[in-house]
């Protein structure tokens, strides 16, 4: 399932995955991977500056992350281009999801948030199917 949001000409498109591969169940271990794909849809430069989440795990613990760009990048998107990246989160219980922000920078110094949707984090057992993204252990 993907989910996607499009704020000041931004769009935000999320992907997200379970990992059986790098999941522990019996230890409480739920691994998320996720792929992001941000298009520029205005008619002006912008680059990314901060990320921000907010990770809400089913049994309770919430968790907020800050920081510069995505994995390392602080990528600049012209009109009509896009940029991907992969991550990953890890939940203490199969289910939970994730929602958060971009900060952007346009051509004239003006920051400005977009908007990611609120995506779905859960295990295939946790009830809505999501894909395998690894080998069973």
């Amino acid at each position: 399932m993907s989910y996607e949001k499009i704020t000041d000409g931004i769009r935000i498109s999320v992907r997200p995955d379970f990992s059986v591969l790098h999941s522990n169940p019996r230890q409480n271990k739920f691994v998320f991977t996720y792929s992001v794909e941000m298009e520029n849809q205005s008619d002006e430069s912008v680059q990314l500056l901060f990320r921000h989440w907010l990770i809400h795990d089913s049994d309770g613990e919430d968790s907020e992350v800050d920081g510069e760009g995505v994995v390392g990048e602080q990528p600049t998107l012209d009109p009509g281009y896009s940029h991907q990246y992969q991550s990953f989160c890890v939940l203490s219980s199969p289910a939970g999801f994730m929602e958060g922000y971009y900060t952007f920078v346009d051509s004239e110094g003006r920051e400005f948030k977009v908007a990611v949707p609120r995506f779905d984090l859960t295990a295939p057992w946790g009830g809505n199917g999501v894909s395998f993204s690894g080998a069973l252990n």
